[in-house]
C-alpha cells in the first residue's frame, strides 16, 4: 500500500517539474527541475524494484548530464526569455497538434494496458542490456561522446567574447 502512494507521489512530483520545465522562461530554473524530474524517476525504478536502473538515472543524468547542462548554461550567461511576440499563431497550432499527438500516444499505452495487448517487441532486462553493451552499439555510444564533446566546444566558442 504505501509503494503505491510513494509510486503515485512520485510520479505526480516528476509530472510537474517536467512542466515546470518546459513552462519556465528562466533556463536556470528549467534545468534545476529537470534534476527535479530525474530524481523522481529513479525513485520510481527503485519503487519498481530496478535498484540498478535507479542508481544509473542518479549518477548519469542528474548527475553528469546535468551538471554539463548546467555548465554550458552559466558558461554562455542565458538570460531568461522575453515575452513571445505577437502574429506566432503558427506555433500554436503546431504545439496544439504535438499535445493531441501525445495525448493519442497517451491513450494507445493506456488502451494496451487495459486491454492486456501483447508488446510488441520483446523489452525484457536482458534483452535490452544484451543488446546495449553489444559489440554493434559500441560505435553508437562513442558517437554520441563525441557529439556532446563538440556541443560544449560549439558553446564554449559562442560564449567567448571578443578582444
Amino acid at each position: 500500500m504505501i509503494d503505491a502512494v510513494l509510486f503515485y507521489a512520485f510520479a505526480a512530483l516528476a509530472l510537474g517539474s517536467a512542466l515546470v520545465v518546459v513552462g519556465q522562461r528562466n533556463p536556470l530554473y528549467s534545468a534545476f527541475a529537470l534534476i527535479v524530474t530525474l530524481v523522481s524517476l529513479s525513485a520510481i525504478f527503485a519503487l519498481l524494484g530496478s535498484p540498478f536502473i535507479a542508481v544509473l538515472q542518479l549518477v548519469v543524468y542528474a548527475g553528469a548530464i546535468m551538471v554539463l547542462f548546467l555548465f554550458v548554461l552559466m558558461l554562455l550567461n542565458v538570460k531568461p526569455e522575453g515575452d513571445p511576440p505577437a502574429g506566432k499563431g503558427v506555433l500554436r497550432t503546431a504545439a496544439f497538434l504535438l499535445v493531441a499527438v501525445l495525448v493519442a500516444e497517451v491513450g494507445t499505452v493506456l488502451w494496451r494496458a487495459t486491454a492486456r495487448v501483447p508488446p510488441v517487441f520483446d523489452a525484457s532486462p536482458r534483452r535490452v542490456a544484451h543488446l546495449l553493451f553489444s559489440p554493434q552499439y559500441v560505435y553508437v555510444f562513442e558517437a554520441t561522446s563525441i557529439l556532446i564533446l563538440a556541443a560544449l566546444v560549439g558553446a564554449v566558442a559562442l560564449a567567448r567574447k571578443e578582444t
